[in-house]
């Protein structure tokens, strides 16, 4: 298998981390945003979708979409699993991956392309154009600091995002807060006592490196 991906790529990165915290060996494959290599023909036959990441399986399908390769790799490779063992823990892992993605990656997403000047006529990701709305930047930013508030109420109750253990769902809400910190300068508030402890212990996890 090939994991195509960018080194700077949020979305790359939860990919990365599921892959090491299940000590699989998969080729990784880069890919230059910087250069719009996203954008090349050589690309498109690989996603046509045009954005990473995109893993190819040994038979030369593709999987797009992060919750797609997830699910994939976790079902493959099922030792250590990270999307739940039964059907309940498998849907509050769903869920709460889920609300992290929408409620936090993705405002963090909407606002760095709506407002990065290489991103001009690329405010959505994928093989259409968009012209930029400078406005949903400060929406962005509102909703992070919802996103922080109600992620703070859930941790002061769990462990971990899902539940009792680390899984997927920790992963999305960890590489959203380092998303936003280096995008929006919006680390964890102080206030935040729940969510800055169990920041603390997943990015001390030798796999928030990857």
């Amino acid at each position: 298998m090939k994991l195509y991906h960018s080194s700077g790529s949020p979305n790359s990165r939860r990919v990365r981390i599921l892959i090491a915290e299940k000590h699989l060996d998969i080729e990784l494959v880069p890919v230059d945003l910087g250069t719009k290599e996203q954008l090349s023909d050589a690309y498109r036959a690989v996603n046509p979708r045009l954005v990473v990441p995109a893993l190819m399986l040994d038979d030369g399908a593709v999987i797009g979409e992060v919750p797609a390769i997830m699910r994939y790799l976790d079902e493959a490779y099922p030792k250590l699993p990270l999307l739940g063992i039964t059907p309940k823990e498998k849907a509050l892992v769903f869920m709460w991956e889920r609300r992290a993605e929408l409620e936090g990656f993705a405002a963090v997403m909407e606002g760095v392309r709506n407002a990065a000047a290489g991103l001009k006529g690329r405010a959505i990701a994928g093989p259409h154009s968009y012209e930029q709305i400078p406005a949903l930047v400060e929406r962005s930013k509102a909703r992070v600091a919802n996103f922080y508030s109600d992620f703070e109420a859930r941790l002061t109750e769990a462990e971990f995002v899902a539940g009792d253990r680390y899984s997927a769902a920790d992963i999305t809400t960890l590489v959203t807060i380092d998303f936003a910190t280096r995008a929006f300068a919006m680390p964890v508030p102080d206030e935040s006592i729940a969510l800055k402890r169990w920041y603390r212990g997943v990015s001390a996890r030798p796999s928030a490196t990857a």
